[in-house]
């Protein structure tokens, strides 16, 4: 097997030399074995590591411990383990399919929504009502408010009533946020929908503005989710390899 200096395996993998050493002292490749001077010896084993590694961190999805079980499953091929890696994987894919299919129907959910005709526009609610009818928690009204997803009106003695519109809005905010949309993206696609409530939503979640304070990981859930998808096929690829070769 060809072994290799740390500069030489840096520069194979497009990475810095000090990005290598991290990746041992975090568990992520095998310990490289070591000449009498001190020097890492390191192999084709961690060539396939790293590359698996780098592959498996290109597409960071936090949400639901995603990135957790990735990280997991890295470090479990770093042990040789390949057969567990390899279950790992395919339940990272899983669930990364759920979590695309759940970003699509939220959309959906949306279109149905905006797309309905309200019969609610009589609505008066206080905040505990509004709760308690579509499920969700005080905080979470709150939260959002404080956001700017929602503004409530509020009566003479200050109490806040939702109207029908309100809860139309609440909805979609509640479809959105279910599916891990992040509330930057929902409070862009909501500002869009108000000047043109034709407006193509998925495109309007997926595409953060470029001078946008805050760009949230999940402001590019659906194409993220799909980029890691495809990932993930390699990495399985890649570990039926690794376990062909280095077991």
């Amino acid at each position: 097997m060809n072994t290799y200096k740390t500069s030489e395996i840096a520069s194979m993998i497009g990475i810095h030399p000090n990005t290598v050493r991290l990746y041992e002292e975090s568990g992520l490749i095998p310990k490289p074995e070591r000449q009498a001077n001190g020097y890492r010896i390191f192999t084709d084993l961690h060539i396939a590591q790293l590359r698996l590694a780098r592959l498996a961190f290109q597409i960071e999805v936090l949400q639901n411990g995603l990135r957790k079980k990735i990280v997991q499953m890295v470090k479990v091929s770093a042990l040789g383990d390949y057969d567990t890696a390899l279950l790992l994987t395919n339940e990272y894919l899983d669930q990364i399919r759920k979590e695309r299919f759940n970003a699509e129907e939220a959309i959906e959910i949306v279109n149905q929504i905006i797309s309905g005709e309200s019969s609610e526009n009589t609505l008066s609610l206080k905040r505990k009502e509004v709760s308690e009818q579509l499920n969700i928690t005080m905080d979470a009204l709150r939260n959002w408010e404080m956001n700017g997803l929602l503004t409530v009106k509020r009566r003479q003695n200050g109490y806040r009533v939702y109207t029908g519109e309100d809860i139309r809005r609440l909805k979609i905010i509640r479809s959105l946020r279910c599916a891990n949309y992040s509330l930057e993206a929902i409070l862009r696609m909501l500002s869009h929908l108000s000047k043109n409530p034709r407006a193509d939503i998925k495109s309007i979640l997926d595409t953060p503005k470029s001078d946008d304070d805050i760009i949230a990981v999940c402001d590019n859930l659906i194409s993220s989710l799909a980029d890691a998808e495809e990932n993930a096929i390699d990495m399985i690829r890649m570990l039926k390899e690794m376990k062909k070769f280095f077991s």
